[in-house]
């Protein structure tokens, strides 16, 4: 064991925690009408309090079990066999457990943006928890987990490279969004602007300091790659950030705040999967180019293919993480086969056990609400709650 490996995994553990509660909480929160925020933070943390227990009895195992080149297993169920002292290259493996966990809650938990204001919250934790096992799990044990994409896989001595969850985190939660969100239909009113901007600039930030846990740690240790992680999020997050405000300002006339800070999360989505390849200049690259980007891709969502992917999580997400996950390869990092193969075969994969997914569980519970819920807001006809005075 490492004592400084340890000691920063602890720290990046509980800094990709932060990123769902509180920062994606107050990120979403603030984009949905005052009516639904207090149903956004539920599920947030309904799902975080879910994925916990689901990642320990067979979750962790599933993804990181010895297993075969499809499957991990189920000999780690329960963390079967792991105590203290046993451990995970430098670190014990039940800290690796641990950080791994947190990955497990953001992945379900960015799929919210997709369905809020208007899903029963039955679904969300039926969905969230098969998906999680069933989609999330196996994906994470094909591509770091040692299965059949990574080194010495179907592509060959050279798997896929993704550092941090562009295909794993990114392309599947952004493709489960696209997918929800075209089979529950959109919103009775969806032209009503975010209700609290400041609870979403609040957010972003969470999400950006987060962030330096989510690719600093996924170095697993405390040295020189894990702070070329942690520069080159940061570069790429600003300088989104800076040209969606710029595209906002040339194609609108002003750039907004909101806008600004959802060109940051497209940034730090961007440099996922390639902050542990790349350096600083190409850190910089990738993030100005998704900044217009994924701009795009949210007009192309809304506007062109008319899908009410609320608050843009496949647009943002999807379209960035893959964007990341493709430039490895621009830049001569990884082999064009399997970073185009992986994204092939895990977008097939997470599209089919999606769709079979919604069917099974809106078989069982309600997909949506109905329409008084959906008009009175979710706050206080689902939790009986309500987060203000006068919902507006």
């Amino acid at each position: 064991m490492n004592g400084a490996d340890t000691a920063w995994i602890i720290v990046a553990t509980a800094l990709v925690l932060f990123m769902t509660l509180p920062g994606l909480a107050l990120f979403y929160g603030g984009l949905v009408r005052s009516r639904n925020v207090l149903s956004v933070f539920m599920q947030c943390y309904a799902i975080a309090c879910l994925m916990s227990v689901l990642w320990f009895v067979v979750g962790y195992s599933i993804a990181f079990g010895e297993g075969n080149a499809i499957w991990g297993g189920l000999d780690k169920a329960f963390l079967n066999g792991i105590t203290a002292d046993t451990l995970a290259g430098t670190l014990p493996e039940v800290l690796f457990f641990a950080f791994q966990m947190t990955f497990a809650i953001i992945t379900p938990a960015l799929i919210v943006g997709a369905y809020v204001e208007r899903v029963g919250f039955g679904f969300v934790l039926l969905f969230s928890g098969l998906w999680m096992l069933l989609c999330y799990a196996p994906v994470v044990h094909w591509v770091w987990g040692g299965g059949m994409l990574a080194d010495g896989g179907i592509f060959g001595e050279t798997g896929v490279k993704d550092f941090a969850g562009g295909i794993v985190v990114h392309e599947t939660a952004g493709l489960a969004a696209l997918l929800i969100a075209f089979f529950l239909g959109p919103r009775k009113n969806h032209t009503t602007p975010p209700h609290n901007p400041g609870y979403v600039m609040i957010g972003a930030a969470m999400l950006w300091v987060g962030w330096f846990g989510f690719n600093g740690g996924s170095q697993l240790a405390a040295d020189g790659g894990a702070a070329m992680a942690l520069t080159v999020t940061h570069l790429s997050a600003a300088a989104a950030s800076l040209t969606w405000a710029l595209w906002e300002r040339i194609k609108f006339g002003k750039s907004s705040m909101v806008g600004m800070v959802t060109g940051t999360i497209a940034g730090l989505a961007s440099i996922t999967p390639a902050s542990g390849f790349v350096g600083p200049v190409q850190a910089l690259i990738i993030g100005a180019v998704a900044g217009i980007l994924c701009q795009e891709a949210v007009n192309l969502i809304r506007n062109k293919m008319k899908i009410d992917d609320t608050l843009d999580v496949f647009a943002v997400h999807g379209v960035g993480g893959i964007f990341g996950t493709i430039m490895i390869a621009v830049f001569g990092l990884g082999s064009w086969a399997a970073q185009l193969g992986s994204l092939a075969v895990v977008g097939v994969f997470t599209v089919v056990v999606t769709a079979v997914l919604i069917f099974v569980v809106k078989a069982i519970t309600p997909l949506r609400v109905d329409d008084e819920t959906e008009v009175n807001g979710l706050d206080i006809t689902v939790h009986g709650e309500r987060a203000y005075d006068h919902a507006s």
